[in-house]
Parts: structure tokens; C-alpha cells; sequence
């Protein structure tokens, strides 16, 4: 029997409408995710200036030759990326299980404390790197004045690679990590009290119950805060930038000693206007930062099945 216009419009709909529904994430991500990578790669393949689109010419892969053989200052940015990365990644996740622990006791004015947590990271970036610059002055910061206490002279923090490095790092962990430890307060939150009071009878007492039973339920959290951290602390660009402002801000201090892959591509496309290198930069660093969180997450992972 032939199926009526209706019948065969409401077989059609049931089968098309799952794909409707989904189509516009799949439209967004194509405009604006998967076309400008796709570009990126393209113009990767050229030598090309960024004022000068038409007299680009094709090199092919010229220009990830001379980054990876003959480019000593990427390396060198590289280098200073995954230092950050270790120095902002692995203090952000100790300090918010910390953070969490205590604001998960019965304190009071939890609730103020909780707010306050997520304060830092709705800050400006550029208004918290000002401070800190400020703060990590090397004649008049506090930084110095209060280490001067104890018999330590003026440290300038942006002329050393370690020093402008424990200074950037301190932003970057200053500001987010309220937003992981809100993450493990909430999962915390989830665990059975149940759980807690049997281990309290078992004679565990409280940083035996941390590690037994909350760091290892904290799990899925722990691995999602890594890999998200490493995500973003791989892409450090507003806090070195700003950390040196003035007229060679993009180069990451005197020396370089604190230009991160980031600032060094802004450097080679908004500085040096070279459009070509700076899009290979951008992919070897896409391919470096899921590697680094790949490897972040198996880390994780490692440790907390052990």
C-alpha cells in the first residue's frame, strides 16, 4: 500500500530531524574552526606577506624547514613554553584540590569564599599582568620589598629566564586556579558523606581520607582540569606580552628569555608581517599543545590508577 504525503513527510522527519538538530554546531564549527585551519595550512605553504596578500608565492614546506632546522629563536620559544607549562600547570591543580578541601568543610562564610575563588579569573588578563608587573617591579615592586625582609637584594624579574619565569607563572596560577578548584569543590561535594564516616571508623583520619578516597573519585575532574590547563598554558600570549610592555614587547625580554611560541608568532605576523611563517608556527604549535596534552592526560591518568 502506498504511503500518503503525510505519512512519507512524518518517516522523512523522523529520520532527518536528529541531523537538523545538530546541524547548526556543525555549521559553526565549520566557519569558524575547521575553514580558518584549514586556511591556516594553506597559507603555511607560502611565502606570503600580511599587507601584501597578492604577491604571495608558493614555497611549500619551506617555511616548517627553516622553523624546525634553522630557527634557533623558536626553539628557544619552545623551551620557555613548556617550562611555563610545567611551572603553571602542575601548581594550579595542587593548589585547587587544596583550595577545595578546605572550602568543603564547614566553615563560615563558605559561600564568600567560594565567590571569591572565581573572582581572579573573570579579571581582565590584561589588567592582572599590569598588576603583576607592578607587583614584580624591580625598584619599587612588592614582590621585592617584602623578600627584602629577609636579606635578599633587588631582583630583577625580567631580566632572568628562571625570575621572568616565576613571575609569569604566578599570574597564570593566580588566575585560574579558583576555576579548577570550583570544578573539585563541586565533585567533592558529590561524594557520600557515607563513604567519609566509614573510613573515620576504620581509624582514617583526614589527609589519609583526602588521598584514599577523594583525590581517586576526583578522577575524571583531575584528568579534565590537566588537559584544559595544559590546553591554555601552552598558548601563553597577553601575559608575556604585557609583562615587558614598550616597543619590544613581542620579543619576550632583551634576551628572549621569556618569549613563549605564541608571542614569537605574534611576532613573526604582526610584527615582521610574514603571514607564511607565522601560520606554520601556528600549526606546529596546534600539533605541539595536543601532544603536550595527550601526554598530560596518560600522566594523569598513571597516577591516579597507581
Amino acid at each position: 500500500m502506498a504511503l500518503t504525503f503525510a505519512e512519507r513527510r512524518q518517516k522523512w522527519d523522523v529520520k532527518l530531524s536528529p541531523f537538523g538538530f545538530i546541524s547548526p554546531y556543525f555549521l559553526i564549527f565549520g566557519v569558524f574552526g575547521l575553514f580558518p585551519l584549514l586556511y591556516t595550512a594553506f597559507v603555511s605553504l607560502q611565502k606570503r606577506n600580511l599587507i601584501d596578500a597578492e604577491g604571495a608565492t608558493f614555497i611549500g614546506f619551506g617555511n616548517y624547514e627553516q622553523l624546525l632546522f634553522h630557527d634557533p629563536y623558536f626553539w628557544n620559544a619552545m623551551g620557555n613554553t613548556v617550562s611555563l607549562w610545567l611551572l603553571t600547570t602542575i601548581p594550579q591543580i595542587l593548589f585547587a584540590l587544596g583550595i577545595a578541601h578546605l572550602l568543603n568543610r564547614r566553615l563560615r562564610g563558605r559561600m564568600f569564599f567560594r565567590m571569591g575563588m572565581i573572582l581572579p579569573n573573570i579579571t581582565s588578563v590584561a589588567a592582572v599582568t599590569i598588576i603583576f608587573a607592578q607587583l614584580f617591579g624591580r625598584d619599587f615592586g612588592l614582590v621585592n620589598w617584602v623578600l627584602s625582609w629577609f636579606g635578599a637584594g633587588q631582583i630583577d624579574w625580567q631580566a632572568g629566564t628562571a625570575s621572568s619565569h616565576t613571575a609569569i607563572a604566578a599570574m597564570v596560577v593566580w588566575r585560574w586556579t579558583g576555576y579548577h578548584a570550583l570544578i573539585f569543590l563541586a565533585s567533592m561535594q558529590a561524594i557520600p558523606s557515607s563513604m567519609y564516616e566509614a573510613a573515620t571508623l576504620d581509624g582514617a583520619r583526614g589527609w589519609q581520607q583526602f588521598w584514599r578516597i577523594t583525590v581517586p573519585l576526583l578522577r575524571p575532574q583531575i584528568i579534565f582540569s590537566t588537559v584544559i590547563a595544559t590546553t591554555g598554558n601552552m598558548r601563553l600570549l597577553a601575559e608575556p606580552l604585557l609583562f615587558n610592555p614598550g616597543t619590544a614587547a613581542a620579543t619576550g625580554g632583551s634576551d628572549r628569555q621569556f618569549q613563549t611560541a605564541a608571542l614569537y608568532l605574534y611576532e613573526q605576523g604582526f610584527a615582521k608581517y610574514d603571514f607564511g611563517y607565522s601560520s606554520a608556527i601556528a600549526l606546529i604549535l596546534a600539533v605541539a599543545t595536543m601532544l603536550v596534552a595527550g601526554l598530560s592526560y596518560l600522566v594523569t591518568r598513571r597516577i591516579q590508577t597507581d
